[in-house]
């Protein structure tokens, strides 16, 4: 009688090859959760954009917001609360759910340019990746600092062809997908 089965080797085989596809593709998929992550603060400084431009329309004036949620960001999603909350709900800004980043809105003294900021850990190694939107002091080329997110230049955001104004965008290359 003749018995079936595999060989010690061919078991070793099989699972060193599971072994090098799981190497390959653990790391890919932590970027992809990562970067999804980041998304977070493109659309949420998009919408604080929109909510600004809609209240200057009517008020003649941007709105500014401090640090929200207020304390250190993490890689763990924090409830809305605290900080800028008055002004977020002022400028008619409210997220959806919890949030990984903090949010800010920086304006000039006359209140006619702003920048909207996100600061955030996604990953939770302690380096933050920074995002924003610059809108120009009218007349200018540039316009004001973040408060939240120091590396975003008051000429725009970064872009491989140059800094770009009135764009969401990551502050500098290496924000956003490039440090996953």
């Amino acid at each position: 009688m003749r018995r079936r089965g595999f060989t010690l080797i061919e078991l070793m085989i099989a699972v060193a090859i599971i072994g090098v596809l799981a190497a390959l593709a653990i790391p890919s998929y932590q970027r992809f959760q990562l970067r999804s992550k980041s998304a977070e603060a493109r659309v949420n400084v998009a919408s604080i954009a929109t909510a600004e431009y809609a209240y200057f329309g009517e008020f003649s004036q941007y709105v500014t917001a401090a640090a929200t949620p207020g304390g250190a960001p993490g890689p763990d999603r924090r409830a809305w609360a605290g900080g800028g909350m008055a002004q977020f709900d002022e400028l008619g800004f409210i997220p959806i759910g919890d949030v990984l980043f903090s949010y800010a809105v920086d304006t000039d003294p006359t209140r006619a340019s702003f920048t909207a900021g996100a600061l955030g850990d996604v990953d939770g190694n302690g380096t933050f990746s920074e995002f924003g939107y610059v809108h120009p002091i009218p007349g200018m080329t540039g316009g004001i600092a973040s408060s939240l997110a120091p590396s975003c230049s008051v000429n725009g955001v970064f872009h491989p062809g140059g800094l770009q104004l009135e764009t969401t965008g990551p502050c500098t290359a290496l924000d956003g997908t490039a440090r996953f």
